[in-house]
């Protein structure tokens, strides 16, 4: 079963808003790949919520879009800000990322986000396999909310 962000946000609409907020906050956040020997690369990154979908925007050549490319699961941390704030909670969202090089769905992004050279750069869109947030509930418990494909949003609390 695969989940773009629109059927993602049919199901939780709730939590899909939270998510866009959170990651709306800061242009950059933290992507996690893995390298050709399996291990995990972490690297920055700058995400875009458009057209229904989760869309990832790298540089031409870069280790993030050739590692997608090799093996397309990624986890996904929206920047926690600086503090202890975090308004919204911690969210991370996992899954599988699809090249698209159809040359008008990369316009019309490219028209939308204006990267620094439209005309060279990889584009993932997201089909999600998770998407989770951990905040402090009523000042008393630590939440987890637990999304995936599928099945009814999970939340547990822990004092």
């Amino acid at each position: 079963m695969s989940y773009n962000w629109e059927a993602f946000a049919a199901a939780e609409p709730g939590l899909a808003e939270i998510v866009e907020k959170r990651f709306g906050a800061f242009t950059h956040h933290v992507l996690a790949t893995l390298r050709k020997d399996g291990a995990p690369r972490t690297t920055g990154l700058e995400v875009r919520f458009l057209s229904g979908e989760l869309w990832l925007g790298m540089m031409p050549g870069s280790l993030k879009a050739l590692d997608l490319r090799r093996d397309p699961r990624f986890a996904l941390q929206a920047n926690p800000g600086s503090g202890s704030d975090m308004a919204g909670g911690d969210v991370r969202i996992a899954g599988r990322a699809v090249e698209v090089r159809d040359p008008q769905v990369v316009a019309r992004y490219a028209d939308a986000v204006n990267p620094p050279d439209p005309a060279a750069f990889h584009l993932f869109r997201t089909e999600l396999t998770e998407v989770v947030r951990t905040y402090i509930e009523d000042g008393t418990y630590l939440a987890v909310q637990l999304w995936k494909p599928g099945a009814p949003l999970r939340t547990t609390r822990r004092t």
